[in-house]
C-alpha cells in the first residue's frame, strides 16, 4: 500500500509547549517511532506542518531589520529543511538499516491572483496575548487574528495547485525510499504566462490541501491526517457532539469545521476522496491503534444505489477510523 502522511503541527510541538529544541526532538522521536510501525510493506510519503516554526523564523528576521529581513518563501524553504532533516534523522534511527530515507524541498506553484493574498487567513508563529498582538501589529505591520484563547500572526495561504518536480518523488518511492516532502505545505512559488520562470511568494500553504493534492498525484492508496485529538467530532463542544467514523463525501461538506484546526483536514480529506476515489483516514498520531490504518481499504457509499455499484462514485466514504 502507498500511504502519505500528514504529520499536524502537534506532531512537532505541542500546543502550550515552549518553542525549543528538545520539545521538538522529543514530539519528533514519538512521531517517527509511530510512522515506523506502518513503514513494513508500504510506501511512504510523509508531510508535515510548519506553523510555530516559520513563525518563529519570521520574527527572527523581523528583528534583523528591513536590510535582513528574508521573504516566507525563503523562511518555508528553511523552516522544511530544519523539520525535514529532524525526521529523518529519527526516522533513520526507527527504521531497519536498509530502509532509505530522503528529505526533499518541494516547490509548490500557486495562482498569483489567488484571493488568500488580500484575505490572510493562515496561523503561523507563537500565541500571543490581546496586549503582545497589538503591538507587534503597530511594530511589524503584520495582520494577527485571534488562535484559541490567544492570538497569532496570519499570512496569506492560497490554495496549491501543482506539485513542481514530482518525477523524483515518484522516482525514490519505486525504489522503496521512505520520501518527506511538501514539508509546511511546501515552497510557493508562482508561474510565468509562459511557463518558463517560477518566482518564491509571501505565503504558507496549508499543508493538508498540499498532502491531499500530492497524495493525489503520487497515486497514494490512503490520505492518513495524523492529528492530536482522539476523532472527528460533528458538532463539537455542544451537547448533540459525536464522533464521525465512517461519513461520505457530500456529509461531510454538508457540516462546519473550525477554519483554523479540522476545517482544513476535512477538506483535504474531501479532495482527495473525491478525486480518487480512494480513502481517507484522520487518527491521532498517540493511538493504540495507529498501525491499524494498513488494514485500511476503499471503500464506496452508494447514491442512490446500492453498496459497490457504479452510481458510488463520487460520494465515495471516508472512514475517520479514530479510537480512543
Amino acid at each position: 500500500m502507498r500511504i502519505l502522511i500528514a504529520l499536524g503541527r502537534s506532531a512537532l510541538l505541542r500546543r502550550g509547549e515552549p518553542m525549543t529544541m528538545s520539545h521538538q526532538i522529543a514530539n519528533i522521536r514519538r512521531a517517527a517511532q509511530q510512522i515506523a510501525r506502518l513503514a513494513d510493506g508500504n510506501q511512504l510519503v510523509i508531510a508535515h506542518g510548519n506553523g510555530p516554526q516559520v513563525g518563529l523564523l519570521a520574527l527572527q528576521a523581523a528583528a534583523a531589520g528591513a536590510t535582513g529581513a528574508a521573504p516566507l518563501d525563503v523562511l518555508d524553504a528553511e523552516s522544511e529543511g530544519m523539520i525535514g532533516y529532524l525526521l529523518e534523522q529519527e526516522l533513520a534511527n526507527a527504521l531497519p538499516p536498509h530502509r532509505q530515507v530522503a528529505t526533499l524541498l518541494t516547490r509548490v506553484e500557486v495562482d498569483a491572483d489567488d484571493p488568500a493574498f488580500i484575505h490572510p487567513t493562515k496561523p503561523i508563529g507563537p500565541v500571543y496575548t490581546e496586549a503582545q498582538a497589538e503591538r507587534l501589529v503597530i511594530s511589524t505591520s503584520w495582520t494577527v487574528a485571534r488562535d484559541g484563547a490567544g492570538f497569532r500572526r496570519v499570512v496569506a495561504s492560497p490554495k496549491p495547485r501543482r506539485i513542481a518536480a514530482l518525477q523524483p518523488i515518484q522516482c525514490l518511492l519505486d525504489h522503496d525510499t521512505v520520501i518527506i516532502a511538501a514539508g509546511g505545505g511546501g515552497i510557493p512559488v508562482t508561474v510565468s504566462a509562459d511557463g518558463r520562470t517560477r518566482c518564491g511568494v509571501e505565503a504558507v500553504i496549508d499543508k493538508d490541501l498540499c498532502s491531499a493534492l500530492l497524495a493525489a498525484d503520487v497515486g497514494a492508496d490512503l490520505l492518513l491526517i495524523a492529528t492530536d485529538v482522539d476523532a472527528v467530532y460533528a458538532d463539537w463542544h455542544t451537547p448533540c457532539e459525536c464522533v464521525l467514523r465512517e461519513v461520505s463525501v457530500a456529509g461531510l461538506r454538508s457540516m462546519s469545521f473550525p477554519a483554523g484546526s479540522m476545517g482544513p483536514k476535512v477538506e483535504a480529506a474531501c479532495e482527495f476522496v473525491s478525486r480518487t476515489g480512494r480513502q481517507s483516514s484522520a487518527r491521532s498520531i498517540a493511538s493504540k491503534r495507529w498501525r491499524a490504518a494498513r488494514q485500511a481499504r476503499v471503500s464506496c457509499a452508494c447514491k442512490p444505489g446500492s453498496a459497490g455499484s457504479p452510481s458510488a462514485h463520487p460520494d465515495e466514504v471516508l472512514r475517520t477510523l479514530l479510537s480512543r
